[in-house]
């Protein structure tokens, strides 16, 4: 039995298939999922589980390189968990940030109902 971290099966598959340079999505509820990119569905009712608990656990597990949130997400509630956690990410429209999806590995999708709690992260190496 796993101690501790991340203990959902589906998205410590995903994560451990990650490779330098590629992409992933955290996002909230509403975030659309392009057709063809895998969804790991972690929402259970609004609210839970929270983009914040979300990203803070993958980013404890994953070697982040970069980032790219959306523009608007200044202006959200969610702007300070995302510059605790992502202080160097690039800003795009949110129109832009969407298209973008379209070439990550997967999404995480969470619970949050916060607009614009989206986050695409990219892998790094640890070494």
């Amino acid at each position: 039995m796993k101690r501790g971290g991340i203990l959902h099966a589906q998205l410590n598959e995903r994560i451990a298939r990650l490779g330098h340079t590629d992409t992933f999505v955290i996002g909230d509820r509403g975030l659309p999922v392009p057709p063809g990119v895998e969804c790991v569905d972690l929402a259970v009712i609004t609210g839970v589980p929270s983009f914040a608990k979300v990203l803070e656990a993958v980013l404890a597990e994953v070697e982040v390189e970069a980032a790219v949130i959306a523009a608007e997400a200044d202006t959200s509630p969610v702007r300070q968990v995302l510059a605790r956690n992502l202080p160097e990410a690039r800003r795009v429209p949110h129109e832009e940030f969407k298209e973008l999806t379209r070439q990550a590995r997967f999404v995480v999708r969470t619970g949050e109902a916060t607009p614009y709690a989206n986050a695409i992260l990219r892998c790094g190496v640890p070494f």
